[in-house]
This record gives structure tokens, C-alpha cells and sequence, in this order.
């Protein structure tokens, strides 16, 4: 497991963002590194709750999941409450048991569109897995295999779109490139404000064991 216990000290020692609760995005192209990533860091935090937004998205809408998030996450969230919302069964093709996501000091919240506009103003940290696009969905075809290259058809011409609109990488606080081994963390103060940063800190991520 990688060492990222530096930045998940940093991470705790910011204000709340969602009432009690700081609420981290992890974003980046589909394929990017995104889920892996996220978990290593939570369990850094000492198993903090991470939201995966594929349980939001569906088939018919890869988008369209802000007022579902907002109302089944995000209000009670901000309430100090244990958030109640239903998981998407790609399989099945339907909604499926709600599930709890409780108000920790620290949640994640990860996948394409984490740090969209709708989300930001609720956001104590934005991180982006700095992976090319082409790089990012190569890699997701090459795992998902040709089975679903109809499915990484549609993904890609709805993620372009996405991003296109709403783009998530200018604002990011931390870009986070894949090391061979590790990771490198590329900070940007006052890119959240909206404002251009150049790179001011890097930061290697080895393991630690």
C-alpha cells in the first residue's frame, strides 16, 4: 500500500466543507486510477466512507445524478445525519438496497464528475488524477475488455461532452500523477477560486513497505 499518510494528515486538519464533514473529491477520466486511488487514501484515514459515483450514474443518464446526490447525500450530510442512498446495480439495470454513508470527520466522494460546479462549493479538497483522457479510457477498455467497447463508446462521447462543459481539472487543488511506484502530488493553491496556478510543490508518494 502506498504511504499517504502525510496527505490524509493534511486533509484532516481542513475546515468542514458539508456541515460536520470534510468532504474530498476524487476526479479524473474514467480509467485514470480514480477508485484504486481513493481507497488507498481512505484507508490511510483509518477507513474513511468513500461515495462512488458509478453507484449514482445509470445506463440511461451518466450525468444527470446531482439532485439525487444533493438530496440523498449531501443534505443529510450536511446535517451532521447518516446519509441514506440507493446503489446503482449495473447488472440488473436497477436501483438497488440503500445503503449508509455516516457523517465521518472525512468522506470521499470519487469518480468522473466529483468536481463538478454543482459539487465545488460543498468541497473542502479537489484532487485529479492527472491522467491524459486517450491514456485514461485505453486503459478502462483494456480492463474492461471488448465485451463492453459499445458501453466505452458511449462513455467517451459523454465524458468529452461532460468535461467540455464542466470541467473539473482547472479548479483542482492537488493534481495527482502515477508513479511507477507511487505517486506524485502537484499542489495548486487558489486553483479552487477559479484563478490559474502554476505548480508550487511537488510531493513523491513512495511505499512504505
Amino acid at each position: 500500500m502506498n504511504d499517504l499518510s502525510l496527505l490524509a494528515g493534511r486533509l484532516r486538519t481542513l475546515a468542514p466543507s458539508c456541515g460536520p464533514v470534510r468532504l474530498i473529491a476524487v476526479d479524473g477520466h474514467a480509467g485514470s486510477g480514480k477508485s484504486t486511488f481513493a481507497a488507498r487514501l481512505a484507508a490511510a484515514l483509518g477507513g474513511a466512507p468513500v461515495l462512488h459515483l458509478d453507484d449514482m450514474a445509470t445506463h440511461e443518464s451518466f450525468f444527470t445524478w446531482v439532485d439525487r446526490l444533493h438530496d440523498q447525500v449531501l443534505v443529510p450530510l450536511e446535517r451532521g445525519e447518516c446519509a441514506r442512498y440507493a446503489p446503482y446495480d449495473w447488472t440488473a439495470r436497477s436501483f438497488g438496497t440503500p445503503r449508509g454513508l455516516e457523517p465521518e470527520p472525512v468522506v470521499l466522494i470519487e469518480g468522473v464528475g466529483a468536481g463538478r460546479r454543482a459539487l465545488r462549493p460543498r468541497l473542502a479538497r479537489l484532487l485529479w488524477m492527472d491522467l491524459p483522457a486517450a491514456q485514461s479510457w485505453e486503459r478502462g477498455r483494456h480492463r474492461d475488455g471488448p465485451a463492453l467497447s459499445g458501453f466505452w463508446d458511449g462513455w467517451t462521447a459523454a465524458e468529452a461532452q461532460h468535461f467540455s462543459a464542466d470541467p473539473s481539472r482547472p479548479h483542482a487543488d492537488t493534481l495527482v500523477r502515477q508513479l511507477p511506484v507511487g505517486y506524485e502530488l502537484l499542489e495548486r493553491p487558489g486553483a479552487a477560486a477559479g484563478t490559474n496556478h502554476s505548480v508550487t510543490d511537488r510531493e513523491h508518494i513512495a511505499p512504505s513497505c
